[in-house]
């Protein structure tokens, strides 16, 4: 049973690397133009090009945290090990409870009402996800070869 847990969080975790991964630039790249506009008066933010490709939060996969749960088969893995997954899942909730409220956000004050509203909510948003992806990437990295190890791989 640890095995087959272990196994379902190697695949989950590689996933939800991969999904931060492919934000992480964008979401630092949108940060920057965003506050360059608000810092920008009248007259210069109309030379300035702010385009939003959407919001982009990650959708995280948590599929095998929730059977761990469920079938207890946190019990079968190291503890060690358990606690730094636990840490992890904890953190991308975190990250999903942000992504929530942006998302709400949105609709409460659409771009189309209010622009410069809109992109302080939004920068809000990437102030706090820009610090967070990289601590999670850390930790990704950080588990992934722990988890390879116990599977003998």
């Amino acid at each position: 049973m640890g095995r087959e847990a272990l196994r379902r969080f190697r695949s989950e975790i590689a996933t939800n690397r991969a999904a931060v991964e492919s934000v992480r630039a964008y979401h630092a790249d949108m940060r920057t133009r965003i506050k360059a506009y608000l810092a920008a008066d009248a007259t210069a933010r109309k030379s300035l090009t702010v385009e939003l490709k959407g919001i982009q939060p990650v959708t995280f996969e948590h599929t095998a945290w929730d059977l761990a749960l469920a079938t207890q088969s946190l019990t079968y893995i190291d503890r060690g090990l358990a606690f730094d997954l636990s840490r992890i899942y904890s953190s991308q909730d975190d990250y999903a409870g942000l992504s929530r409220s942006v998302l709400q956000a949105m609709y409460l004050r659409p771009p189309a009402e209010d622009l410069d509203a809109f992109f302080r909510v939004v920068a809000l948003y990437y102030d706090d996800v820009v610090l967070d992806e990289p601590r999670l990437i850390e930790m990704y990295d950080a588990v992934l070869p722990r988890i390879d190890k116990m599977l003998g791989e």
